[in-house]
């Protein structure tokens, strides 16, 4: 079975072709500035070079069309006809309350999926126009739905609840709902192949540590609770969205930059985090350049950013009573080893010895603490795109 996998945001389409009798990637690229000028598709060739295809792509169903004109491309194509593809995966952001697994997408699923838009304006809507793209070139070919929120759907009341009136989450569903949900699924199910271990009774927290990152407290296999909240911009310091901030200085920065609600959206969440004390600069490797040259801000980010990771690792220990296993994944989890050592050199208290040695690898399933710590530090690498289709899989077979 070949299993295309999209990911459709507001102005770009990620995508990857699996062929899942070997769970192998056949062919993956995307697309960039959606109806804006200079848009292209840059593609992976077999051999792992890269290629930039210019075109001008004024929506989504052009853009999938692109997509699928490459797959079959005599030259550098995968696949010798679209028939080869048997079914297409989402990766769907915001389900609500509605989807607490993979489902497949049936029109009255859809609608339902559309109703949670104004819960994600920017995604869901990107997200349709992917599904749609695909009815209108495929519209033989089943497609299935995996939500960034479905994972995080086992949170107990208790923990998913704003202290805000309650009239308010029943009126419009202001709650905390999670997100990176694939990722957090996908490492906390491995993790437990490669120790060797069952999920029941083990206490895992999950680190999805990169430009957007988050943090989830996992047990017996469900999360029961995560630091994103009604949207993504809740939780940690981010590379552009500031993570946990007093609402109180929220609306204080309004009055004061005479800011409406998109001018402070905008603000928290693409102007704050690493590029907000950067002046703009939110890549995690130009940061850990800047602290080894001995840069004061750079240095003070860096302990702002470890120091919240470290927080809700505390926290979420202690809401399990204890932990079992602290998991990295993301970008910064697996490949910057000075971000896994800030984080663990800071827990000591949990019985966490980090393993230097074992810490400077990068990209691949590693044990990075010492044998003789009570709690297990392990760097899984995330892949969502291979959950979301082996997902689509399971709900065809």
């Amino acid at each position: 079975m070949r299993i295309l996998v999209l990911n459709c945001g507001s102005s770009s389409i990620k995508y990857k072709l699996f062929d899942m009798s070997s769970k192998e990637v056949i062919a993956q690229g995307g697309i960039e500035k959606i109806g804006l000028e200079g848009s292209f598709l840059k593609i992976v060739l077999s051999n792992g070079d890269k290629k930039v295809l210019e075109r001008d792509i004024p929506e989504h169903t052009v853009g999938v069309e692109f997509i699928l004109e490459t797959l079959t491309h005599p030259e550098f194509g995968a696949i010798k006809s679209l028939d080869e593809i048997n079914a297409v995966g989402h990766r769907m952001v915001h389900g609500g309350e509605k989807f607490s697994k993979s489902v497949l997408l049936t029109q009255e699923v859809l609608d339902a999926f559309a109703a949670c838009n104004d819960l994600a304006p920017l995604h869901n809507p990107a997200n349709l126009k992917g599904v749609d793209a695909i009815t209108a070139i495929l519209p033989n070919v089943p497609q299935v739905g995996v939500f960034d929120t479905a994972f995080h759907q086992t949170m107990p009341k208790y923990a998913y609840l704003y202290a805000i009136p309650y009239d308010l989450y029943k009126k419009y569903g202001i709650r905390r709902y999670g997100f990176h949900g694939t990722s957090h699924r996908y490492v906390s199910q491995r993790v437990c192949e490669y120790l060797g271990v069952k999920p029941e009774g083990l206490k895992l927290i999950t680190c999805h540590i990169g430009n957007g990152a988050s943090i989830a407290a996992v047990k017996d296999g469900k999360c029961i609770d995560t630091t994103m909240g009604l949207t993504p911009l809740e939780g940690l310091m981010m590379g552009t969205r500031c993570g946990d901030i007093d609402a109180g200085a929220v609306t204080f920065i309004m009055e004061k930059e005479g800011l409406d609600t998109v001018g402070i959206s905008d603000l928290l969440n693409k102007k704050s985090g690493v590029a907000g004390m950067r002046n703009g600069a939110s890549d995690m490797r130009d940061l850990e350049a800047a602290v080894a040259a001995g840069d004061e801000r750079a240095i003070l980010t860096e302990q702002m950013y470890y120091y919240r990771i470290k927080k809700y690792i505390g926290a979420y220990a202690a809401a399990m009573g204890g932990v079992d296993v602290i998991l990295f994944t993301g970008g910064v989890g697996e490949n910057q080893q000075t971000c896994r050592a800030g984080v663990c050199e800071g827990l000591e208290f949990l019985g966490v010895k980090i393993d230097h040695e074992a810490n400077k690898a990068r990209g691949k399933e590693v044990t990075i603490s010492t044998p003789d710590s009570r709690v297990k530090v392990v760097v899984i690498p995330t892949d969502e795109e291979l959950l979301i289709a082996s997902d689509t899989m399971s709900i065809l077979s």
